[in-house]
């Protein structure tokens, strides 16, 4: 299946904003898809498909998958993703965007890097509120949903991407509402801990 212009930005939105939730998994299906045939990767994301790269990536999602499930390694394994969740959600949309002008690949990184930021920042505070309860399951269900959002959101680009342009949009925005909620939270939740002067 080739890709028309919009599944294009719905891919290259997919792209940026599921690689701030599951970044190895993002790399490792949209590799497998390409390779398996089902979908014709546009040029810029190719190298995915090349079985070394699928490999590594396939790897590093069941490393990712792990950690992600364990209360507080999941906290340490998004503060070093921070590095990498980002940068990478830019360079896969404008990958997926950009073949054709240099105006269009700009555009492209900086709307997935936006999406990534957007979609890291509301995980990793999420999870760190998870944390401070005791029990195990809120963050295994909480990992769980992450896992089932990123071949779903994938899946809706390539085939209903006006609906993964929506779907896009309305994460990115309850993104930015759960972070300021939990920013508070978490900010309160400091200050008590915080020692006060006798």
């Amino acid at each position: 299946m080739n890709l028309d212009t919009t599944q294009l930005v719905a891919l290259a939105a997919a792209l940026g904003w599921a690689s701030g939730l599951r970044l190895y998994a993002v790399l490792f299906i949209t590799g497998a898809v390409g390779f398996l045939g089902w979908v014709e990767l546009p040029s810029g994301l190719q190298i995915l498909q090349q079985p070394l790269v699928l490999g590594a990536s396939g790897l590093m999602s069941a490393v990712e998958f792990l950690a992600d499930k364990i209360p507080a390694v999941d906290t340490v394994w998004d503060g070093v993703q921070t590095l990498l969740r980002i940068p990478a959600g830019a360079a896969l949309a404008a990958a997926a965007l950009g073949a054709d002008s240099a105006t269009w690949t700009l555009l492209a990184a900086l709307l997935g890097g936006g999406l990534a930021a957007s979609a890291h920042a509301a995980k990793a505070s999420v999870r760190a509120a998870a944390n401070t309860s005791p029990e195990p399951f809120s963050n295994v269900a909480l990992s769980l949903a992450g896992d089932a959002m990123v071949p779903g959101l994938l899946w809706l680009a390539w085939q209903h991407p006006v609906a993964a342009i929506v779907a896009v949009a309305l994460a990115t925005v309850v993104c930015i509402v759960v972070v300021v909620v939990l920013w508070r939270f978490l900010k309160g939740l400091l200050a008590r801990w915080r020692p006060r002067p006798s």
